[in-house]
Order: C-alpha cells, then sequence, then structure tokens
C-alpha cells in the first residue's frame, strides 16, 4: 500500500468529521462543538500535509504530476486558506459550507481511476529550474537549492484557485442571507451567519486576496513554458482557460472597485468565475486535453 494514499484515507475521514461538526456548531451553537470543529479542521490540514510530504517522498519530486496529487494540493490550500480567515473573522459557521466544499473535492480525487492515483514518474518537460535563482546562488555553490520555475507556478496557482474556492462559498451564503433579509423574514439557522454586507466583503477580500496569485501563476507558467516548450504561450486549452478565469476574476475586481458592483452582481461574478476554475482544472482535463493533460 502506498503510504500517501493511507493518510489520504485518513484526511478524507477528518474532513468528514470536520464538516459534520461545523454542521454541528451552525445548528446548535454551542461553543465547545465550534472548538472541536476547528480542531478536526488542524488535523486534516495535518494529515493532508503528510499526504503531500509523503507523495513527494514515494515520487522523488513535487505532488503536482497527476490529478490526484493537485487536488490535495487544492484541498490543504483552501484548508489552510479557511483556517486563516476564520482566525481572522470568528465566524465559525462558515465552516459548514467551505469544509463541505473540500470534503466534496476530497470526494471527487478519491472516486478517480487508480492510474490518477498512482506514483508517476514526472514528466520530462516539468524538470526545469528557475535557472536565474541558480545563476545567483550558485556564487554561495547552492545550486542545489534553486527553486523549479513549475513547482512556483503550481503553488501559486493553486493558493488562487483556494481563495476563489473561499469566495464561492461565501457568495452561495450571501445569496442566502440576502433573500431573506430583503423580505426581512428572520431564518433561525441563517442567523449564525454575519450580516449579508460582512459576507459580500469577504467574499471580495478573498477575490482579491486570490486574484494576484493566479496572476503570478499565469506568468510564471508562462516563463516555464519558453524553457520546457521554446515558447511562452501556445493557447493551449488550459492557458486559454486560465486567461479567460483570469479576465473574470479581473472584471469582478475592476466592477466593485470602479463601478461600485456589490451584492447579487457581484456574488454572480464571484460564482461565475469558480465555474470558470472547474472547467479550466476538470473540463479541461478531460474534455479538451493537451500540453497540459497530465494536469
Amino acid at each position: 500500500m502506498i503510504l500517501s494514499l493511507v493518510f489520504f484515507t485518513f484526511s478524507f475521514i477528518f474532513y468528514i468529521l470536520a464538516t459534520t461538526a461545523y454542521a454541528g456548531y451552525w445548528v446548535f451553537r454551542k461553543k465547545w462543538i465550534g472548538q472541536i470543529a476547528t480542531a478536526l479542521a488542524f488535523i486534516a490540514l495535518g494529515s493532508t500535509t503528510m499526504v503531500l510530504i509523503s507523495r513527494a517522498g514515494e515520487a522523488g519530486h513535487g505532488p503536482f504530476s497527476n490529478l490526484w496529487e493537485s487536488m490535495v494540493l487544492f484541498v490543504w490550500a483552501t484548508n489552510a486558506g479557511y483556517l486563516m480567515m476564520e482566525y481572522r473573522y470568528k465566524f465559525k459557521a462558515i465552516g459548514t459550507v467551505v469544509m463541505s466544499i473540500m470534503t466534496l473535492a476530497m470526494l471527487a480525487a478519491s472516486l478517480l481511476p487508480y492510474r490518477y492515483k498512482d506514483v508517476t514518474p514526472l514528466n520530462p518537460a516539468l524538470q526545469s529550474k528557475w535557472k536565474w535563482m541558480t545563476s545567483l546562488l550558485s556564487k554561495w555553490d547552492l545550486q542545489n537549492y534553486a527553486i523549479g520555475w513549475l513547482d512556483f507556478h503550481v503553488v501559486t496557482t493553486f493558493i488562487g484557485y483556494a481563495a476563489f474556492a473561499i469566495s464561492f462559498g461565501l457568495a452561495i451564503l450571501y445569496l442566502l442571507k440576502n433573500r431573506y433579509e430583503a423580505r426581512q423574514q428572520q431564518v433561525k439557522l441563517l442567523d449564525a451567519f454575519p450580516d449579508s454586507k460582512v459576507l459580500d466583503e469577504m467574499s471580495y477580500r478573498a477575490v482579491a486576496w486570490g486574484f494576484p496569485f493566479l496572476a503570478v501563476g499565469i506568468v510564471s507558467g508562462a516563463i516555464w513554458a519558453n524553457y520546457a516548450w521554446g515558447g511562452y504561450w501556445s493557447w493551449d486549452p488550459k492557458e486559454t482557460w486560465s486567461l479567460i478565469t483570469w479576465f473574470i476574476y479581473a472584471a469582478y475586481l475592476h466592477a466593485r472597485v470602479t463601478r461600485g458592483w456589490r451584492g447579487k452582481r457581484a456574488a454572480y461574478l464571484s460564482i461565475l468565475g469558480f465555474a470558470a476554475v472547474i472547467f479550466l482544472y476538470w473540463g479541461v482535463s478531460f474534455i479538451l486535453p493537451g500540453l497540459h493533460a497530465y494536469a
């Protein structure tokens, strides 16, 4: 049995437990249930970290050579981002929605055929190094510690994806909360969530935080592509859809800052943006394979 798959099983269980605990806190509003939920989220984060570390050790390279590994990276980044948000805003009930997204992502990863989970050698095109960093560090004979362009590209991109997933969850909550606020109706379960204006602002902040990471991920990916394939941009399906996703979130930020878009319009744009992320990640991999088919 591959050790990383064992850690994945434990992680999946902890995400289910964490989601259940957050739902329990949402319904019963007991402080001790919320504390258990947060503790389980941290345990799940630690377990997911072990999945990535063990897979890197088994494969001898970063955990991003196949769809399963990158799904785990997405869940890890989303969990880390959510826990930072919970610490900042103290709204534990939001964990019910965000942790559910992570659990669904883990379920999707678990349902992948074994060929997507097995340890695979790194594609030769992915073995590029950050040459200018290597040159810089060579003065101190530290070439072996050079950072791979691909490592940087993948990590920054998935931090962006994670932020967009959180924004998506908050946008869904905003639409639910705003609907009943507009009718001046009180729904006991929705009272556990912050006011719609707060949800709208939190969703915006998540996008504002993730957008620069996506932009850096695209730029670093282009630099890596030039090294690996001899061109910065080839209009590969994944490159094209990453640009489409970037434009959607750029439009979101532009409309909010210059046009004052808030509320429903911003929420719908956030949902549309994450739908583009899902297609970029899953749809392109299975429907429009190209140079990034292994991702």
